[in-house]
């Protein structure tokens, strides 16, 4: 509170001018001097009629104009000071920053990587879990590390895997394309090829994964391969259909990737700049020595892409018919096949769905209430906003393996 103001005879002109010249000047703040007028009006309320006559003398007046002027001066912005928010007042002394938006995941766990059809189904099974997976640690369970081993096997049976030794970015990216180009020959000639990595531009990013059996069809007048995924189960039961609908999605995206790839919509300097990759880049020797072991003579990363765009342009598209295999992990038996058309429409919009949580357009999504099972068996359902009142007693091993995956298959 601002200290009372001392008694001044204001009829007394002379003694009342020198007082007044001699109040120092001080500024104060916009409260202080609110408090000061509703002083001044409520003593103004007090006055007798006479005082009221006589403070309306012009002279009184002028003084009250001086601090009406002041109250006005104390309101006025100084140079380049904007009037802070009505939601700032009370820390107008402090500097107004804006702070940067934050990056979207997008751009802050797969920049020069891409975006896998792992993490596309990962956000369709739960933004929120995928949202906990990116910001902290995903842990590989019993089953996941089983579906791995059985996808390995199964690879081992058609395709004999040699180690090379990498040095550089361009090294890595000129092996997976070459392991692409090795498995589509073994695909034409063979008829058969297992975990053929992909990597393609659809819908205005970059995809990556690696699909895990291509077929040709047996009949001369069928040219297009079929695509196959394997599931593995825990349980000897077939999946719920949330699982189902998971699974198809990732074979519809290798189908739109392998689609895109053969109609040769490869933008080969987008791939470069996204990944950062220097096209004339010379390869290590033991890169060099694989890709002449394999029949061709490359140098540079860009060598190897014009093959892997040469070698997408013979393909001809996929199949409309995707089929997904489950097996037991007990024993590998087929519990069952799951064959469906491909449908783009809906994929697409899957894919734009997702998209929009990468990109940070919008906050993730939690899973619909109807598919809140999931949530039992969530790693992060105890730190979940969404399972507050969740016993999560039950967590483990789901009557349907509640996963997206039993595998970590991209």
């Amino acid at each position: 509170m601002p200290e009372s103001l001392p008694e001044i005879d204001i009829n007394d002109e002379e003694n009342s001018a020198s007082r007044f010249h001699e109040i120092p000047i001080e500024i104060v703040s916009e409260e202080e001097m609110a408090l000061l007028e509703a002083a001044l009006v409520s003593a103004r309320s007090s006055f007798s009629s006479t005082a009221i006559s006589t403070l309306s003398s012009p002279r009184f007046h002028g003084h009250v104009r001086c601090v009406n002027s002041m109250t006005a001066l104390s309101k006025r912005d100084f140079p380049g000071f904007t009037e802070p928010d009505m939601e700032d007042l009370g820390t107008s002394t402090q500097k107004k920053i804006r702070l940067p938006l934050p990056e979207s995941f997008l751009q802050r766990f797969r920049k020069k990587k891409g975006l896998s059809v792992t993490d596309i189904t990962s956000t369709e099974w739960c933004e929120k879990q995928m949202e906990f997976v990116l910001l902290g640690k995903r842990r590989i369970n019993k089953a996941m590390r089983k579906g791995s081993a059985r996808h390995a096997k199964l690879e081992e049976e058609v395709i004999k895997k040699v180690k090379v030794r990498v040095t550089s970015a361009e090294d890595i990216w000129a092996l997976k394309l070459l392991n692409f180009i090795i498995g589509v020959n073994q695909l034409l000639f063979e008829g058969l090829t297992r975990e053929l990595p992909l990597i393609s531009f659809v819908e205005g990013v970059w995809m990556v994964g690696v699909i895990d059996e291509v077929r040709m069809p047996v009949t001369e007048t069928d040219k297009n391969p079929l695509l196959v995924d394997t599931k593995t189960r825990v349980r000897s039961t077939l999946p719920a259909e949330p699982q189902q609908r998971n699974g198809r999605l990732q074979l519809m995206c290798y189908k739109h990737m392998w689609d895109s790839l053969a109609a040769e919509q490869f933008p080969a300097n987008k791939f470069f700049d996204f990944f950062s990759l220097n096209p004339y880049h010379n390869l290590s020797e033991e890169i060099i020595e694989s890709y002449v072991q394999s029949g061709f003579s490359a140098k540079t990363l860009d060598d190897v892409v014009r093959y892997y765009v040469n070698t997408c342009s013979i393909l001809p598209s996929a199949q409309e018919q995707l089929l997904l295999r489950y097996e037991s992990q007990q024993d590998n038996s087929l519990l069952g096949e799951d064959q469906f058309a491909y449908d783009l429409a809906w994929l697409q919009n899957q894919i734009h769905g997702c998209l929009e949580f990468w990109r940070g357009q919008r906050e993730a999504n939690y899973t619909p209430e109807e598919e809140r099972w999931k949530c039992r068996y969530c790693q992060y359902a105890s730190i979940c906003p969404t399972n507050a009142n969740l016993d999560v007693s039950t967590s483990g091993s789901s009557p349907t393996n509640s996963t997206p995956d039993n595998t970590t298959s991209s």
